[in-house]
């Protein structure tokens, strides 16, 4: 692949306390009953990569690019089975159709902000349309979700280019993944407090099938904050009421993902759980919110080739309806326990116009936990 070498500088300053890069569980936190994989994020699931492009620039913007990638071959030569459950629909997730309609995904997923998805189909498209062995195609579904950052960010400027977006493609990572005011969550707001992005997983033990979930989000949306069933946002007066009913629209992306060998159906009904995490975070999909949950399976025996020999017949091997449960209960916790990890991980950010979002304040809150 032949793409140009961009250079983005960044500038701006973090302040940190003995909490702030501790992620909940480092804490004393344990979200759910079910194990954690080796990073607790979304790369646990073998070959998923992921990589963010944050682009903070004087004083009014404060946005980025988040991808992830469901493997690390042609993922248009080689498709993974997938599906999408709309938890509120207020929002703009492209190539969403297609995917319901065929039960996979073609391209790496883009997560940016409200106004920047056009430069999100553009980038996923023109990084699959480079890409070696696909020469002759002629269309690519690119999936691109959102939320809006206007707040911190000159979200009407429109600053994220194609070319980034492919920047965040080509940086994609296995391993750790940075969390908090990064790529697509630099100016997003949870709660009231800074929100971001937060990743977390689930190792199903090998009595219920061994496999792997991981979640990763885009948090921007509000409610009345709870973690781990202690009611938080109330504690800190934030969320009386009224002020809870203005304050909570928003939007959260959800991506999900397994190498359990799961079929878009099995899919759409993980992701549907997932909104049982966000719920449990005290979020409620308010009127105004674009709550949008991606899912996909990187199980090797459910690829789906790109070209195909009419009449071939195929044969997979999947999960069974009556071993879904566990699955279920692993996109649930790991979905509540992202959330709140965006929330640890993020920091104080002050964007457009001098507006400020304060960090959650992790050492009230974790005396209260205790």
């Amino acid at each position: 692949m032949r793409f140009a070498v961009l250079t983005t500088l960044f500038c701006f300053t973090l302040t940190f306390s003995a909490y702030s890069q501790s992620r909940p569980r480092d804490l004393g936190i344990t979200i759910g009953i079910l194990p954690v994989g080796e990073y607790n994020a979304i790369t646990d699931v073998p070959g998923v990569k992921v990589g963010h492009l944050t682009k903070i620039d004087g004083n009014n913007i404060r946005t980025g690019v988040t991808a992830i990638l469901p493997h690390g071959e042609n993922i248009f030569q080689q498709k993974v089975p997938a599906a999408i459950y709309v938890g509120n629909g207020f929002g703009k997730l492209a190539g969403s159709t297609q995917v319901q309609e065929l039960g996979n995904i073609e391209s790496p997923i883009i997560l940016t902000n409200t106004l920047s998805v056009a430069a999100g189909i553009e980038g996923a498209v023109r990084y699959s349309l480079e890409h070696k062995g696909n020469e002759n195609a002629q269309s690519v579904n690119a999936v691109v979700g959102e939320t809006n950052d206007g707040y911190l960010n000159d979200i009407r400027g429109m600053h994220i280019s194609s070319e980034e977006v492919i920047q965040a493609i080509m940086s994609a990572e296995s391993g750790i993944v940075s969390e908090g005011n990064v790529g697509a969550g630099t100016g997003t707001v949870c709660f009231g407090w800074k929100g971001g992005i937060g990743t977390a997983s689930r190792k199903l033990p090998e009595i219920l099938g061994g496999y792997t979930v991981g979640v990763l989000v885009q948090t921007n949306f509000g409610g009345n904050l709870q973690i781990d069933g202690v009611a938080v946002g109330e504690k800190l007066g934030k969320y009386p009421f009224r002020d809870a009913m203005e304050k909570s629209d928003g939007s959260c992306m959800i991506v999900v993902a397994t190498d359990a060998p799961v079929l878009d159906r099995n899919l759409e009904r993980m992701a549907m759980r997932a909104m049982m995490g966000l719920a449990k975070t005290g979020g409620i999909a308010s009127n105004g919110s674009g709550d949008y949950v991606i899912a996909f399976s990187t199980a090797e025996g459910l690829r789906i080739p790109y070209e195909l020999e009419a009449q071939t017949l195929e044969k997979a091997e999947f999960i069974q309806n009556d071993d879904m449960s566990s699955l279920f209960m692993a996109v649930i916790e790991a979905t509540e326990e992202a959330i709140i990890n965006s929330l640890f991980a993020a920091e104080t950010m002050t964007g457009k116009d001098g507006n400020t979002v304060a960090k959650l304040p992790v050492e009230q809150v974790m005396n209260w936990m205790k």
